[in-house]
This record gives C-alpha cells, sequence and structure tokens, in this order.
C-alpha cells in the first residue's frame, strides 16, 4: 500500500467519520485516495476553520476530531485552532503535507517547519520521513490525544512518503516508553482528601472542563449532594454541574457571579476537580481564597500547584478519582451554616440588568434559553457575547457549550459550531457572536450551506469590539481606538450566500425572529441590534482579587 492508501485505511480503523480540511499541492495523494474513502470529507473555506470545526467536533462528542491541510501556509493556517485545542486540552489530530524528504531545509516552494512551529502547541508531533513508519505513528497520535490531559498531535507527512510503497501493519496496541498516564488517585491521598473534607466547616466544589473530558459530573453531583457543598465552575465547566441545581453558584472568575467568588474567597476548604486555577479565575494569586486549604484533582500532575499551592494534591482521572472518593467518604461535614451563608450571598447578589427600550444581549439568550428549554448545544466567539452566554444560558448538560477558554480565540465559535452539528446532527447548534468575531471566518457560510449543516448564528450587534470597548471605557477614559468595527449587512451577506439572514432592531421582534430561525431548515443568520455601550457586569480588574468586582448590573 501506499503511505496515502495507508494513512486512509489507519483513520478508518481509528474510527474516524468525518474529516475538515482544504487541499493542496502535496496532499493531492491523500486526497486522491479520499475521492473513494467511506470518510465524510467537509471543505471548509479556510484551514484555521478546519482546525476549529475538528475542535468544536471533538467538544461536542469525545471523540478525536480530524483536519488536513497543505504544506507552508496550509499548514501554518492551521496553527491557530491548534494552539486553541491546545490551551483547552482537546484531542484533534492535525495531518499536515510536506516537501519531499529531500527537499526539507532547502526552502523549497511552499516549505515551512511546521512540526518546530507546532512544538510548543501540540501535545506531540511527527515529521514521518519512512513509510514504514506511518501506520505506528497514526496509531500513536490518536492514543496520546485522547488519553491522559487530552490534546492536539500533529502528523507532518512529506508528499514522497504519501507515495511510497510498503507491507501495511496495523499495530494491535500502542506502549509508548515513558508515557503512562497516572488514572487512579493514590489512595492515601484519598485517605487524607476525606478527612479533610469531614473537617471542613465550609467546603465548596471548584470543577473545571477536565469533569468534561472525564464524563465525571454525575459523580461531581454525588458528592456535591453528599457533603452538601456547593459548587461553581470555570467557564469550560459550565454543564458539568446542573446550573438550574440548588447548590450551583455558576461561573466565578472576572466575569463570574457575585456569589461565586464571595464563596470561594470565604471558604475553608477548596475541592478543585479538572481545573487548573487559571488567571482568569484567581485573580491576584497572593489574595485567592486565604482562609482555605486545597484538595486538587487533576489528570495532569504538571498541573498541580502550578499556579496556586494545594495541600493535598491528587494525580488521577477526574471520574476515577472522585469515585474512589466517594467511598472513601464516611463522615460529612456540617454545612447547615455555610449553606444559608451561600444563599444569603445568592439572595443580595444575583444576576441582573436594567432594560430599556433597546435590546439588551441578556434579554436575547434569556429567550434563546427559554425557547430551547436549555437542550441546545451552544457555540460562542470570544469577548462580551462569549461572557454574557455564560451568564445567562443555564446549561444542565455537559458538552453543551463549546468555547475557547484559554486563548480566548475570535472566529472560533461559527466553524466549531459546524463541527458540533456534524458530530450530533439532532441537535440545534447555536452560535453566539459579536459582530467583530462573526468576520473573522465568516465564509464558512459557504460551507454550511454546500453541506446543509444547518446551524443558527445569533450576532450580538453593538457596533463595536466590545470587551474592548469596555475596557477602554472603565480604564482609558473612553478613548474608544480602534474598536468601533463597521459591519457589513449581515442579512444580505447571509442570503448571497445562500443562507437566511434576519435583522432586529425593535425588543417585540427579539422572541419571534428567534422562533422563526428555530424552525428554518437552513443556517440562519440572526443580526441583533443591540444597546452599544452596554457593559459585561460583575467584572474583576486585572490584577485585583476576585471579591473586588466593579458593578452589578449592567
Amino acid at each position: 500500500m501506499t503511505g496515502a492508501q495507508i494513512l486512509i485505511e489507519c483513520l478508518k480503523r481509528e474510527g474516524v467519520e468525518v474529516m475538515f480540511g482544504y487541499p493542496g499541492g502535496v496532499v493531492l495523494p491523500i486526497f486522491d485516495r479520499l475521492y473513494d474513502a467511506d470518510i465524510r470529507f467537509i471543505l471548509t473555506r479556510h484551514e484555521q476553520a478546519a482546525a476549529h470545526a475538528a475542535d468544536g467536533y471533538a467538544r461536542a462528542t469525545g471523540k478525536a476530531g480530524v483536519c488536513i491541510a497543505t504544506s507552508g501556509p496550509g499548514a501554518t493556517n492551521l496553527t491557530t485552532g491548534i494552539a486553541t485545542a491546545y490551551m483547552d486540552s482537546i484531542p484533534i489530530i492535525a495531518i499536515t503535507g510536506q516537501v519531499k524528504t529531500f527537499l526539507i531545509g532547502s526552502d523549497a516552494f511552499q516549505e515551512a517547519d511546521v512540526t518546530g512551529i507546532t512544538r510548543p502547541i501540540t501535545k506531540h508531533n511527527y515529521l514521518v520521513k519512512d513509510v514504514k513508519d506511518l501506520a505506528r505513528v497514526v496509531r500513536e497520535a490518536f492514543h496520546i490525544a485522547t488519553t491522559g490531559r487530552p490534546g492536539p498531535v500533529l502528523i507532518d507527512l512529506p508528499v514522497d512518503v504519501q507515495m511510497a510503497e510498503t507491507e501495511f501493519i496495523w499495530p494491535e496496541s500502542v506502549e509508548i516508553r515513558g508515557y503512562k498516564p497516572t488514572l487512579f488517585g493514590h489512595p492515601g491521598q484519598i485517605k487524607k482528601a476525606a478527612k479533610l473534607i469531614a473537617q471542613s466547616k465550609k467546603p465548596i466544589i471548584y470543577a473545571g472542563g477536565g469533569v468534561i473530558i472525564s464524563a465525571a459530573h454525575n459523580e461531581l453531583r454525588e458528592l456535591a449532594e453528599k457533603i452538601k457543598a456547593p459548587v461553581t465552575t470555570t467557564l469550560l465547566g459550565l454543564g458539568g454541574f446542573p446550573s438550574t441545581h440548588e447548590l450551583s453558584l455558576g461561573m466565578l472568575g472576572m466575569h463570574g457571579t457575585v456569589y461565586a467568588n464571595y464563596a470561594i474567597m470565604e471558604s475553608d476548604l477548596i475541592i478543585a476537580v479538572g481545573a487548573r486555577f487559571d488567571d482568569r479565575v484567581t485573580g491576584k494569586v497572593d489574595a485567592f481564597a486565604p482562609h482555605a486549604k486545597i484538595i486538587h484533582i487533576d489528570i495532569d500532575p504538571a498541573s498541580i500547584s502550578k499556579s496556586v499551592k494545594v495541600d493535598i494534591p491528587i494525580v488521577g482521572d477526574a471520574k476515577n478519582v472522585l469515585g474512589q472518593l466517594l467511598e472513601e467518604i464516611k463522615d460529612v461535614p456540617d454545612s447547615r451554616e455555610w449553606l444559608k451563608q451561600v444563599h444569603m450571598y445568592k439572595t443580595r447578589h444575583p444576576l441582573s440588568y436594567k432594560q430599556t427600550d433597546k435590546i439588551k444581549p441578556q434579554y436575547v439568550i434569556e429567550q434563546l434559553y427559554e425557547l430551547t428549554k436549555g437542550e441546545a448545544i451552544i457555540t460562542t466567539e470570544v469577548g462580551q457575547n462569549q461572557m454574557w452566554a455564560a451568564q445567562w444560558y443555564k446549561y444542565t448538560h455537559p458538552r453543551s457549550l463549546i468555547s475557547s477558554g484559554g486563548l480566548g480565540t475570535m472566529g472560533f465559535g461559527f466553524p466549531a459550531a459546524m463541527g458540533a452539528k456534524i458530530g450530533c446532527p439532532d441537535k440545534t447548534v447555536i452560535d453566539i457572536a459579536g459582530d467583530g468575531s462573526i468576520q473573522m471566518n465568516i465564509q464558512e457560510l459557504a460551507t454550511c450551506v454546500c453541506n446543509k449543516i444547518n446551524v443558527i448564528v445569533v450576532i450580538l450587534n453593538n457596533g463595536y469590539l466590545g470587551m474592548v470597548r469596555q475596557w477602554q471605557e472603565l480604564f482609558y477614559k473612553k478613548r474608544y481606538s480602534h474598536t468601533c468595527i463597521m459591519a457589513p449587512d449581515f442579512v444580505k451577506l447571509a442570503e448571497a450566500y445562500g443562507a437566511v439572514g434576519m435583522r432586529i432592531t425593535k425588543i417585540e421582534e427579539v422572541r419571534p425572529a428567534l422562533e422563526k430561525a428555530l424552525e428554518t431548515n437552513n443556517t440562519v443568520f440572526l443580526d441583533f441590534h443591540i444597546e452599544p455601550e452596554e457593559n459585561v457586569f460583575p467584572m474583576v480588574p486585572a490584577g485585583e482579587a476576585i471579591n473586588r468586582m466593579i458593578g452589578g448590573m449592567a
């Protein structure tokens, strides 16, 4: 078999049903084999969108997403999507073409050192120089991407290796020296954690995206109900614990709820599960949770005590460790007074906004939640739209929010929605976008229409790069330097691609427009003209402790 045939055969054996990408000169042998392959191929209109679509597919399904691009600019266009997946621990396999092996290093046409470029933003990467290694490399790539702390793996494949022939041998098992992720927590650490939980008076559970990756949501809920501890989540942890549960505090951090931030700062024990104490969560690190001891459960030992020193580290898969912990806990804390205090925080400091005669973005998202009953998959762009989506839509299921957390990639939400819809065709998939970020990958309208990928894009159009403008208003004396952005006529643009566009300028038009979009069998762009200078509140200024928020009402 040729290298191209071996690659396709390996992908099929790994269960790959769909690939996203864009062809080019040095991947023609692969694309020639894809012509007859039993793998659905989605031709995106930009390689960055291919990486984001593979990412969205992976987040929605839990499977590895696959994308492919040619060498040089095709490969470098993938890098933003690869970095996005790397920051959020998402398993994708990125396949890039490369010039012939004997030309590598000669500055050949469309040559780039892709393995060098992507080394800091991949979990691992390969440059395959011998076709005999290819089957093993593909097998290892999927294993590495999907086990332990997941992440992107890149395979750089020279065109002559794609055309070379060898006997195909499928590796039945994978053995990689030095790579053995720890799946269960150390029994001694589990006992220490159970003892500390029993002694606590003000426990709080802080859950991150690792809960969703591990499918540990049921164990998390069982632990919270057993020890009567309130639960706050990161942005990527939303959906890992039902937002409608009485113990839910929603999201914490820079734009988290007031009550979540107050509670974690007052707690005497933090049980961190699958979270990495990101700076958007901790705020000023030396002022973070001054009274609390910390139990940190994470599959990646490098994440523990990296940002915040912890008292009881437990390395292991979140689902397994929580199961062990539930078995070990015999005595539970008396948290009745603590829950009263937390309830008081929630009563006094609810999320709120003031309705005027202009369309408020919070109202749009509230109506969207009511109409979908929380059953949609929500993707987001980055900025104000992302934070409003996190605050005002209630996530009750894992994998129902797909957002770029660590890298904060504008242009992510629309192609991620495509990937999510392909992975979950029976689900309603909605991208909540800003008028700035949607323009970064707006060409994917063609991909959606051509492939009948029916997603809804809710554009919160305020005429600004909203989050940057908000910072300029609050910290730079309203000097709006290059944040006023001209948007196109989104309705005409959608129609030009064969999609449906609607413009909404009045409050009474909001709900009917959403209802119509949900009933439409096509991709829909909803252009909501919202209050131009609406801000996301509450907000923790950069460098402040997270209980020193500004704003409580937008």
